[in-house]
């Protein structure tokens, strides 16, 4: 998710995951039939409690998570449209930060190699 910030640099959305204890962009896995874009979508709303409109693709990641699986993970570029963060189990935080402060707070070295190719909001 971004959205224009102070002084007219864009913010990015990024999340804290007490589990994995982790900064990461939102994201999920496809739910049944559910498209990508429908499953970012809906993966965005119970992960922030924020409705989005997809602006354009953001490119996809490839890695092998913690347990050894390999994963694909495609991200979209969004604006949010209604609702607000209401912490929970999987995601107890949510910080808008631009570009440059996001770099320094993401965990992974993938989100921050996808932020850096990007041209966002």
């Amino acid at each position: 998710m971004c959205r224009p910030g102070p002084g007219g640099l864009p913010e990015i959305a990024i999340i804290h995951r007490p589990v994995q204890n982790d900064w990461t962009l939102p994201k999920g896995k496809l739910d049944g039939e559910e498209t990508p874009e429908q499953a970012a979508l809906r993966e965005v709303q119970e992960e922030t409690g924020m409705q989005c409109q997809i602006v354009r693709p953001a490119g996809c990641t490839a890695y092998i998570d913690r347990r050894g699986r390999d994963k694909i993970v495609c991200y979209w570029i969004m604006r949010p449209v209604d609702g607000r963060f209401l912490p929970g189990d999987e995601v107890d935080s949510l910080r808008w930060l631009t570009v440059d402060e996001a770099l320094d707070v993401l965990s992974y070295p993938i989100d921050r190699a996808l932020l850096s190719a990007q041209e966002l909001c």
